[in-house]
């Protein structure tokens, strides 16, 4: 499998598998983005512990699920958000006010969007979940 947007196809990934009711996915590529990604997943209560597998052709990564994902994905393209400015992307990836997470880059790092608020940061939308 290789496809252009490694994000996308992780996080389509961990979705199929916890539509199906499987305890842990397996994500065939691995790169820093992705792993920031599911360890904001996992400190926000949507995934377990993760780790890395080396497979026969590189690494891979082995993902504990939690029944805990209604629906995930990647934001494209990569919105640009002003630090007051998140209120309409939580509107339109989002079900509800406080329910669920965007996930930003930032020029601090890869962080949460309420993270990013906090802060005082804007930067470009990666991904949402809840």
């Amino acid at each position: 499998m290789s496809l252009n947007d490694t994000l996308s196809n992780t996080l389509s990934s961990i979705l199929n598998s916890e539509k199906v009711g499987k305890s842990e996915c397996s994500i065939p590529q691995s790169s820093k983005l992705i792993k920031e990604v599911l360890n904001l997943m996992k400190n926000n209560e949507y995934i377990g512990e993760f780790n890395d597998i080396e497979g026969t052709n590189g690494q891979k990564i082995k993902v504990q699920l939690m029944g805990r994902v209604n629906k995930c994905g990647s934001i494209k393209p990569r919105f640009s958000v002003r630090k007051d400015n998140f209120e309409k992307y939580e509107k339109r990836f989002l079900p509800a006010k406080n329910f669920g997470i965007l996930i930003v880059s930032t020029q601090k790092g890869i962080m949460t969007h309420l993270e990013a608020i906090e802060k005082g940061l804007g930067g470009r939308l990666l991904a949402y979940c809840y």
